[in-house]
C-alpha cells in the first residue's frame, strides 16, 4: 500500500509517497481502508518541524480520515466488515478528562496517521460516521469539528449566547454551524470580505474585516451593547488573545485553540479583572465525537469543503492549506 510520509527531514519538499506492507489488525484492532482524509493546520506545522521538532521519522501524516472496515482483530465487537468509520484524533481518549496516555496517542504525530491507503486503529479509537455524509465530508470531522464542539459545549453555548469566531478555517466554520444549531448568535472576523459574506450566508449575524478594522474587539462589544460576547473561539493564539480578552464579557469564556497568529505578548490583567475563564482545547474524546455526530445527523449539518485533491496530489493539498485561501476544509481522496 501507499502512504504519504515526512521522511528524514522537515519541510514540505520532504513529503513523499512510500510503499509499505498492508497492515494486519491485532487483538482489539480494526483494519480500515481509507477513502478520504482531511488536513489541519497542525499537519502543516508537523511537516515543517514546528509542532514537534523531535518527531520520529518517517511518519505517516494526517490525523483525520474516514473509510470502510475491511478487517477486524480478535475480540473486536463494536464494528463489522463494511462499516463506515472515522478514526479518533486521540486513540486512547474514550471519555472523561484528558490524560497523559490520551495526549500521547495522537494520529499523525505520536502514531502514524490517516494519509495511507490502509490503517490499523484501535476499536476504542473509532466512531461510526453519520449515514448522510460522504467519506470526504466525514473525513473532516475528527480534529476540527470535535475541537469546535468541545470548545462550544465547554463554554456553555446555547440560546441567548453570543459567540465570536476568528477566521473561516475548519474549526471556525464548524463552530459557526454548531453554534447556530445550538441556538446561539454568531459574530465572525475575517481578513477577506468575500469570506465574511459567505459566513453571513451560512448564518452568522454579522462580521468584520480585521485587516480594515483592527479594533475588532471594540466592534464585538458594540454588537453586544457594550457587554461583550459570551464565548470566544480563539484560534489566533498569543497575537490575538489580548483582543479576545477585551471582546469577552465579565465572566465570559475564551476557548484557546490555535496559534495561527504566531507568538506575541499578552497581559493577563484583563483575564483577572473580568473573571474570564480561559480554557485550552486539545480536540476531544470519542464520547464527544459521538455526541457531536448525533447533532450532525439530527440537524442535517453538512461539513464545508473548500477543495478536494486526489491522493497523488496530496503535497499540493498541503500547499493550498499553507496559502490560507481556503474556506472550510481541505480534503484528500485516497
Amino acid at each position: 500500500m501507499k502512504a504519504l510520509v515526512i521522511q528524514s527531514a522537515f519541510g514540505l519538499e520532504n513529503l513523499a509517497f512510500e510503499e509499505r506492507p498492508d497492515p494486519v489488525p491485532g487483538p482489539g484492532q480494526v483494519l480500515v481502508k481509507v477513502c478520504a482524509a482531511s488536513l489541519n493546520y497542525r499537519d502543516l506545522l508537523i511537516a515543517k518541524g514546528v509542532y514537534n521538532p523531535k518527531l520520529k521519522m518517517p511518519r505517516v501524516l494526517g490525523s483525520d480520515g474516514a473509510g470502510k472496515v475491511v478487517g477486524i482483530g480478535e475480540g473486536v465487537t463494536k464494528f463489522a466488515i463494511g462499516d463506515r468509520v472515522a478514526g479518533c484524533f486521540m486513540q486512547n481518549w474514550v471519555s472523561g478528562p484528558i490524560s497523559d496516555a490520551a495526549a500521547k496517542s495522537t494520529l499523525g504525530g505520536d502514531r502514524d496517521g490517516m494519509l495511507a491507503e490502509k490503517v490499523v486503529l484501535q476499536e476504542e479509537g473509532l466512531v461510526s460516521i453519520p449515514g448522510a455524509l460522504t467519506f470526504e465530508e466525514a473525513a473532516t470531522l475528527p480534529c476540527a469539528a470535535v475541537t469546535a464542539w468541545n470548545a462550544l459545549t465547554g463554554g456553555g453555548c446555547g440560546p441567548g449566547r453570543t459567540v465570536l469566531l476568528q477566521g473561516t478555517g475548519g474549526v471556525s466554520i464548524f463552530a459557526l454551524q454548531f453554534a447556530k444549531a445550538l441556538g446561539a448568535r454568531v459574530l465572525i472576523t475575517s481578513g477577506h470580505d468575500e469570506k465574511l459574506a459567505r459566513a453571513i450566508e451560512m448564518g452568522a449575524t454579522t462580521g468584520t474585516n480585521y485587516r480594515t478594522n483592527p479594533a475588532w474587539d471594540k466592534w464585538a462589544r458594540e454588537q453586544t451593547d457594550g457587554v461583550g460576547v459570551d464565548i470566544v473561539i480563539e484560534v489566533g493564539g498569543a497575537g490575538t488573545l489580548d483582543s479576545s480578552a477585551k471582546a469577552v464579557r465579565l465572566g465570559g469564556h475564551i476557548a484557546l485553540i490555535g496559534v495561527l497568529s504566531g507568538v506575541g505578548t499578552f497581559n493577563p490583567i484583563s483575564i483577572l479583572m473580568k473573571a474570564v475563564r480561559l480554557q485550552g482545547v486539545f480536540v476531544g474524546s470519542r464520547a464527544m465525537f459521538e455526541d457531536m455526530n448525533r447533532l450532525i445527523a439530527g440537524e442535517g449539518i453538512t461539513p464545508v469543503i473548500d477543495r478536494v485533491f486526489p491522493f497523488a496530489e496530496a503535497p499540493a493539498a498541503f500547499k493550498h492549506l499553507e496559502s490560507g485561501s481556503h474556506f472550510g476544509k481541505v480534503v484528500v481522496t485516497v
